[in-house]
């Protein structure tokens, strides 16, 4: 059942940290928003895929966990309230005859809209699935994506299948309390990050971690219970069994812009064009920010989100008051940036 139709300057699709930050942005600038997300609580991919993974390149903080990430970002958009519309995929776009958007989601909730910012990372993202015989009766339960709870995984063989950050990031985390990681991937070549295949190799040399190079082929079973994997090495043409108790897929994920790629926008490999003075997309009042964008130079990289949530949120006050003349206001000094902030002005001694 749906609310009433919520009218707004406003709604960001999509909660993860530039999501988030572009709340902050918008609030700095006095501009109050309405944040929807398929996901059921906020966080985005950080929360959903990787919550206890280690960041080290968010300025100022040397690490901190993607979870703890997003919990920081929400305590910092506190003063300005924003109304979260969480478990709501975004369904529909309709321009109105008055220039408005009219925005409807999956369950039925409607807002009329000046403006619209994109920040839904990959989009409808969806792991890539092990697509092996035997595979779909223990997807969900021992074949897991994603990491919820690392102590799942304490004192337990876990194969890990993969070659990019995620599985070698996961690998290297999980060494330290499994009884032992088995790491799989078709090539002898990784994707991730020098340093974690530096470490990785370290720790096989060392035998703290086993890699295997090789093709999946199948998830055997033995009277309706896993009985581990078996695989193809790279360097062989016999066949080997990979006992283990659990299985950690990490193929990566499949980018699917859902609803959002119908609305017209200009698109490249399933990312939208902005321009990047203002993050506006090719349709005039509509924004994106984050891994969901393209432009020359694009890097994927949580800090690029927040620059271009910066950026926008100027352009999106522009598009709202056009006749306004703006003045660049600094947090430090500002006493309109310390009331929205919600900061207590002090006398000088």
């Amino acid at each position: 059942m749906s609310d009433a139709v919520v009218e707004t300057d406003v709604v960001i699709v999509g909660a993860g940290p530039a999501g988030l930050f572009q709340v902050f942005e918008l609030g700095l600038l006095g501009i109050k928003a309405h944040v929807v997300d398929s996901l059921p609580h906020v966080g985005g991919q950080c929360a959903e895929l990787y919550p206890d993974k280690p960041i080290y390149d968010i300025p100022a903080i040397p690490v901190c966990s993607a979870q703890e990430l997003i919990d920081r970002l929400m305590e910092q958009i506190k003063p300005f309230e924003p109304s979260f519309h969480l478990g709501h995929e975004v369904s529909g776009l309709k321009r109105l005859d008055d220039q408005r958007f009219e925005l409807t989601t999956s369950r039925g909730q409607q807002f009329v809209t000046q403006t619209v910012i994109i920040a839904g990372g990959l989009g409808a993202f969806q792991p890539r699935p092990l697509r092996v015989k035997g595979a779909e009766q223990f997807n969900g339960s021992l074949i897991q994506y994603k990491v919820k709870d690392p102590e799942r995984y304490r004192d337990k063989t876990v194969a890990i299948l993969g070659g990019g950050d995620s599985a070698l990031d996961w690998a290297l985390e999980l060494e330290k309390i499994a009884r032992r990681v088995i790491l799989i991937h078709r090539r002898k070549e990784f994707r991730g990050a020098q340093a974690s295949v530096d470490k990785l190799m370290q720790l096989c040399t060392e035998g703290d971690i086993e890699f295997i190079p090789a093709q999946m082929k199948q998830v055997n079973e033995e009277e309706g219970r896993f009985a581990g994997l078996t695989v193809k090495p790279l360097d062989s043409d016999e066949l080997q069994q990979v006992d283990c108790d659990e299985v950690l897929v990490f193929y990566g994920l499949s980018p699917n812009l859902g609803p959002i790629g119908e609305w017209g926008l200009n698109q490249q490999r399933n990312q939208i064009e902005v321009d990047t003075e203002t993050f506006q997309t090719s349709i005039p009042g509509i924004f994106a920010v984050g891994d969901i964008n393209t432009y020359p130079g694009k890097k994927k990289l949580i800090l690029s989100g927040f620059h271009e949530g910066a950026l926008a949120a100027f352009a999106v006050d522009k598009y709202l008051n056009p006749d306004k003349k703006q003045f660049l206001q600094y947090t430090t000094t500002s006493p309109v940036m310390h009331e929205r902030l919600g900061v207590k002005e002090t006398d000088d001694a």
